[in-house]
């Protein structure tokens, strides 16, 4: 394993903000858009588009980092870490292909 460098590092971490950053705006801007157009015209098509796809943006700004930081950790050589971080990786991809087929499925009383 190459010992990364702390610059390689640093460069890492600002990446990794910068997107969480990002994900949290684009969700927010999405939300409050959506609930402008909610407010302004209820039950309009576009005021439900926006509300869904701020809540995908915002659930979908780790799943994304993670991703990232797979690459990255691949390209710095930190296999340790590559093999940590797709393990993450798969527990959030099994947990969102649960959710989702619940999803599609009916709620039934047991």
């Amino acid at each position: 394993m190459i010992p990364a460098t702390s610059d390689a590092l640093t460069t890492l971490e600002h990446r990794l903000g910068r997107l969480l950053v990002t994900g949290v705006v684009l969700s927010a801007v999405l939300l409050a858009s959506g609930l402008v157009f909610w407010l302004w015209h209820p039950g309009a098509p576009s005021s439900g588009w926006l509300l869904n796809a701020g809540l995908i943006v915002l659930m979908a700004t780790p799943i994304v980092r993670v991703i990232v930081s797979v690459a990255e950790y691949v390209r710095l050589r930190q296999w340790f870490f590559v093999v940590v971080t797709l393990i993450v990786l798969a527990e959030l991809t099994v947990t969102v292909a649960v959710a989702l087929s619940r999803a599609q499925s009916p709620i039934t009383n047991r």
